[in-house]
């Protein structure tokens, strides 16, 4: 029997439940691992959060000479200025310059004074200046709409079922964010506002994958009212698996392509998207459903409204 007629075809019967403790320490591991690694290490701020200055230049002569322009820079005394180079043909560089002192005029005249120096022979195709105030209300925006997301995804999934199902949506969404700050803070990756978009969007999939396996056990739990809920919560993963797996799939080959084609800008995006696809799946089954053990979601007996709609008997 082919895979596809095996999980499309027919409900499996993995036992995920059982491993419910590995994956409750491995949870740990990576949460702390992430907590001590942002106390430790800190972030890489980009000019978004940090200020400075990003100039973003293609060379019209050919191949950029990284050493001629590092070393022309290094003569300014603008402090720390880094640059890298980007994309297939070698003509293109990404110029970091750190922020100097002053307000934005002083911004200004350091980005003029890169321009003069790197002369004749540059096409510059983006320049961004972001002040030190606007880069303390931009970190403060951002954690603020990260923490206003996760709380709001809870509250909806509050809503939309029983209070028990909000706490592990919060739960599983709080690893996923975690996790994904922990990745920036060990991998040394630029972390901006792009970053911040990448978090959020990693937030709605995996709520997205855990609503629709609650949803199943929601509906289990009107189907089987003697069944112990262990086996009914896995029996709701697996009846779900053959979703959580053509979505993956989907959404894996648009990640993909994003790492290998979608240029030096939105490295950091795809690389937080393509953990947060592997985070995400992980935490909707083993994270947000295993908890619901832990919590009485029903007594055995049917509910009062299911009693309700019954015809009395006399």
């Amino acid at each position: 029997m082919s895979f596809y007629a095996r999980i499309i075809g027919k409900t499996p019967s993995f036992d995920f439940i059982r491993l419910r403790f590995i994956a409750f320490g491995i949870t740990a591991v990576l949460i702390l691992g992430s907590f001590a690694s942002m106390a430790v290490k800190g972030f890489n701020f980009g000019i978004d959060f940090a200020g400075g200055i990003v100039i973003e230049v293609e060379s019209t002569n050919g191949p950029a000479d990284l050493a001629k322009m590092r070393q022309a820079l290094d003569t300014l005394g603008l402090g720390e200025v880094s640059l890298q180079e980007f994309g297939e043909t070698h003509r293109d560089v990404m110029i970091r310059v750190q922020k100097q002192e002053g307000d934005e005029r002083a911004q200004m005249a350091a980005l003029t004074r890169v321009k003069e120096t790197l002369g004749a022979g540059y096409d510059y195709r983006r320049v961004d200046i972001v002040g030190p105030k606007v880069g303390s209300e931009l970190k403060r925006d951002g954690t603020m709409a990260v923490v206003f997301a996760v709380l709001a995804i809870a509250a909806y999934v509050w809503f939309r079922f029983e209070w028990q199902f909000g706490v592990g949506a919060l739960i599983a969404t709080f690893h996923d964010v975690i996790t994904t700050f922990g990745l920036f803070s060990l991998t040394g990756m630029e972390f901006n506002l792009t970053s911040v978009a990448a978090i959020l969007t990693i937030a709605g999939y995996s709520v997205n994958d855990t609503v629709v396996e609650y949803d199943r056990v929601r509906e289990n739990l009107r189907k089987y009212k003697t069944m112990p809920i262990a086996d009914l919560i896995n029996l709701s993963v697996n009846e779900t698996l053959a979703r959580t797996i053509l979505t993956v799939s989907t959404v894996f080959i648009a990640v993909i392509s994003l790492v290998t084609i979608g240029g030096e800008v939105l490295h950091g995006f795809a690389i937080a998207m393509l953990w947060g696809l592997v985070v995400g799946t992980y935490s909707s089954v083993y994270v947000a459903m295993p908890v619901l053990i832990y919590f009485n979601l029903r007594s055995g007996k049917p509910r009062p409204q299911e009693d309700e709609a019954k015809p009395a008997v006399s």
